[in-house]
């Protein structure tokens, strides 16, 4: 497993990391979009504040991470119900 060393910078500070080299592109995409986001509540709510705009980007994340989360567990559950059907009929059909 090949590792490369990289700075990320998030708000404005640099944070070295060793990261697969696999995984390089989306580390530093999810570092761009934290960006973004903390970018996006500056000039919405008027905030300078780096320790507001990271809890806030945090909190946002977090949010939208509960939601994929729920998305989740109700697309497995309606795999489950449609593997029970389809076991039930061919069940039905031995």
């Amino acid at each position: 497993m090949e590792t490369l060393s990289i700075k990320i910078k998030i708000g404005d500070r640099e944070y070295p990391m060793k990261v697969k080299v696999e995984d390089e592109a989306k580390i530093r995409h999810a570092g761009k979009l934290i960006n973004d986001k903390i970018k996006r509540y500056r000039e919405e709510f008027g905030l300078d504040d780096k320790q507001d705009l990271l809890a806030m980007a945090a909190f946002d994340c977090m949010v939208a991470s509960m939601e994929q989360d729920q998305v989740n567990a109700d697309d497995s559950e309606l795999i489950k119900d449609s593997l029970h059907k389809i076991n039930q009929r061919l069940t039905n059909l031995l």
